[in-house]
């Protein structure tokens, strides 16, 4: 099993990786499959949006990335865009124009349908793109999942996932684990680090200094987004009036710093990228939207207060990459699947993890920091205020980020034995998101969801 860094990590824009993200690349892989076709008159594209996508897509502008991507716009190419300028000028055009000759109609009052009733059975985050004539006859359809961290599949190939992707196989790969065990077990046979096989699945299909240049560039696209937040002010978009907190938080820290600890500093770096987030800005999906700042807060501070290296970086990235495939891989990072553990508590996990590599943790202690981390967040709901990636997801990415900190402390104080290994802590996760109702899992329809309406 193996998922890339580059992959897992993806520059893009907010406020949602599943619910953002992967819609707007699958209307631009759809687009780009009508584009292919014969030239016709007269037609219109419809896309109907399914379950989680249906109830929170507002709140999470899955409208704007459906329109965006069906405009050729793909997350990364957004990073340094007015997106909200763009908005309003692709949402008065009426068509798009798929060549020189070959206009296609598309009308986002009616074109786009919130469909709150029927499910798709093979996911929650599920939705249908038709081209149609002018006498509704279907000239082509495709239906696409969302499932978590930007990545998107169809409907002919979901069933041919590996839990909930696919990667490439164990030939592919000299250190092909595919649970935490076995991961163990190759680095102890093999004498490397987590980092140090991962580096080496990597290379197999990218040059060394193609992937330092990625991990360079992810490392810093966070930074960057950390200190744009810390920089932000004013209200959050979306009609909750939330305001940005970050900067003013942070300028106390920096006045009075003798009276600030890590968890203080973890927080202010973590809510910074997650207002980004919510103001529909450049983050790095790590790995998804939703817990964009808890993996970039500890990186920052590892940075910025510890003096780490660019070796400690790679080593933080790969192996923070290596566990958030694990969990892909083994059970889910969508909220809309498994709740805000998998979001938040894959995160925290990672981040665990690739700082207790950082520093020096062998692969024992590294793992036990990711099951520690993960082991916490378990049972987590994803019940987001208003359908908005604000309430209560900025404030938790900062808790995420404190216990990440503090999983990697005390693993690195430990000998890395432990009962519960990570294995049967992310196979409890993917349970007990199975076993957690829809209301829970990004639907707004529970929870502290409702507290505002009941208020």
């Amino acid at each position: 099993m193996f998922i890339s860094v580059l992959e897992l990590f993806k520059v893009g824009i907010g406020p949602s990786s599943s619910h953002t993200m992967g819609p707007m690349v699958a209307a631009h892989a759809f687009i780009n499959h009508v584009r292919a076709q014969p030239t016709q008159t007269d037609t219109h594209i419809r896309c109907t949006l399914k379950d989680s996508l249906a109830h929170t897509g507002i709140g999470h502008s899955t409208d704007l990335a459906i329109i965006l991507g069906l405009h050729d716009y793909l997350p990364e190419s957004l990073s340094q865009i007015d997106v909200e300028a763009l908005s309003h000028q692709l949402r008065r055009k009426k068509t798009l124009e798929l060549t020189e000759n070959f206009n296609v109609g598309f009308d986002t009052e009616k074109s786009l349908i919130f469909d709150k009733k029927h499910s798709l059975p093979q996911h929650p985050n599920g939705m249908v793109f038709n081209w149609l004539d002018n006498s509704e006859k279907i000239l082509l359809s495709k239906t696409y999942f969302s499932i978590g961290g930007g990545f998107i599949t169809t409907l002919e190939n979901i069933d041919q996932l590996q839990a909930p992707m696919l990667s490439k196989t164990h030939a592919q790969c000299p250190y092909a684990f595919d649970s935490a065990d076995a991961m163990l077990l190759m680095s102890k046979q093999s004498n490397l680090s987590i980092a140090q096989m991962k580096y080496a699945n990597e290379t197999q299909s990218l040059s060394k200094k193609s992937l330092e240049q990625g991990l360079d560039k992810i490392w810093q696209s966070m930074e960057i987004c950390v200190e744009k937040g810390l920089q932000g002010e004013g209200i959050l978009p979306g009609g909750l009036n939330t305001p940005r907190r970050a900067k003013n938080i942070h300028q106390q820290l920096t006045r009075d710093p003798d009276n600030a600890d890590a968890n203080d500093w973890l927080c202010a770096y973590a809510m910074a990228v997650n207002e980004e987030n919510a103001s529909g800005h450049m983050v790095v999906t790590a790995p998804t939207n939703g817990a964009a700042g808890i993996i970039p807060a500890v990186l920052y501070y590892l940075v910025h207060h510890q003096n780490a290296e660019q070796q400690q970086i790679y080593d933080f990235l790969l192996t923070a990459a290596a566990i958030g495939g694990l969990i892909k891989h083994r059970s889910s990072i969508s909220g809309a699947e498994v709740g805000c553990q998998g979001e938040v508590g894959s995160a925290s996990s990672m981040a665990a993890a690739g700082l207790c590599a950082a520093k020096k943790g062998s692969s024992a202690q590294i793992e036990n920091a990711a099951e520690i981390a993960l082991e916490h967040h378990l049972g987590l709901t994803c019940d987001p205020v208003k359908g908005l990636v604000q309430i209560p997801c900025i404030e938790r990415n900062g808790f995420g980020a404190i216990s990440a900190y503090l999983a990697a402390s005390l693993a690195l104080r430990e000998s890395g034995e432990h009962l519960i290994s990570l294995d049967r802590c992310i196979e409890t996760m993917k349970k007990t998101g199975l076993d957690m109702s829809s209301k829970y899992k990004e639907t707004s329809l529970g929870g502290l969801a409702l507290s505002m309406t009941e208020c």
